[in-house]
């Protein structure tokens, strides 16, 4: 499984920011990661004609004072001594999503880490959009300090779950605190059950016997042992497989969800189209990560288009 050598992490000067940093941290020391980016994009300044003529390193000071300040913060709270890493503040000017969309194509970002925030207004159109064209992994995190106690991992068996897997065994296998995995197979009973002159609980218990042989293949690839894992069947009734997958997260309080994604959509997770992207948007309590192999996107040239 490809490490997050390189992670850029956004910041707004709210409060939220200690717990993104110290996420980092954390993701840092697990994954050997080797340099790490905070970035503070600064849309407009406002300031009017005639003061940048009377003032005209105005806006450079403020730069220099913002820079000062998250540098601060980041000394404060990131922790991470297990190696040497590189660890540099950047300041940018314009649209954030284009300021984050030239970082992640010019230091090659395995991992990028935002807050995800119940505003809608403030904070979850950015990390959808963001979500949707970047071409790497991606970790948003309510205001919450970040644990790998309980850690969610929604798979259809397909390679995409898989690299899920690998993440969240590499994390529990090198987290702290003892980590719990919950591997969870949502699955429906086809359209048109009823010809095979089943009932639809008998196709069910077909359905989950099937998927519990499919499980069996699918975790035998990845190197499990050791680990404290449960398997988990869950029906879904209402075609709504995002909405099993969130409800259950809630139910086994888990601490992080994980999975993976696929196509040219981020967040185009373990289903065919853009489903789990619902997961991001409609989740503002527990972190998800969602993991993509770099490369697995759009040219860049594209994406900045798109926006």
């Amino acid at each position: 499984m490809y490490k997050f050598s390189k992670i850029l992490v956004g910041l707004d000067l709210s409060d939220h920011d200690k717990d993104l940093i110290e996420a980092a941290s954390k993701i840092s020391g697990l994954s050997g990661s080797k340099e790490v980016y905070f970035i503070n994009v600064i849309r407009d300044f406002s300031i009017p004609e005639k003061l940048k003529k009377e003032f005209p390193d105005l806006i450079e000071k403020a730069i220099d004072e913002r820079r000062r300040s998250i540098e601060e913060l980041v000394k404060n709270h990131f922790k991470y001594e297990e190696a040497e890493v590189v660890v540099k503040v950047l300041i940018e000017q314009g649209p954030v999503t284009k300021s984050f969309m030239k970082l992640i194509n010019q230091y090659r970002i395995d991992l990028i880490v935002l807050g995800k925030k119940n505003e809608k207004n403030a904070g979850g159109v950015l990390v959808s959009r963001i979500a949707r064209r970047a071409g790497c992994s991606m970790l948003m995190l309510p205001k919450a300090p970040l644990s790998f106690k309980t850690i969610h991992v929604p798979t259809d068996f397909s390679n995409y779950s898989k690299s899920a897997l690998e993440k969240a065994t590499t994390l529990a296998r090198r987290s702290k605190e003892p980590s719990k995995l919950i591997i969870q197979h949502v699955y429906q009973v086809p359209v048109g059950y009823h010809y095979t002159g089943k009932s639809f609980k008998d196709f069910a218990l077909i359905m989950k016997d099937n998927a519990k042989t499919e499980f069996k293949r699918f975790v035998s690839k990845v190197k499990t042992d050791g680990l404290n894992i449960e398997e988990m069947y869950t029906i879904d009734k209402n075609d709504d497989v995002i909405s099993v997958i969130y409800s259950t997260a809630k139910k086994i309080k888990a601490d992080l969800i994980i999975i993976g994604a696929k196509g040219k959509t981020a967040t185009a997770a373990i289903f065919i189209g853009s489903k789990a992207e619902k997961l991001v948007s409609l989740n503002t309590d527990i972190p998800v990560l969602v993991v993509r192999p770099k490369g697995k996107v759009a040219g860049f040239i594209e994406s900045l288009q798109e926006i």
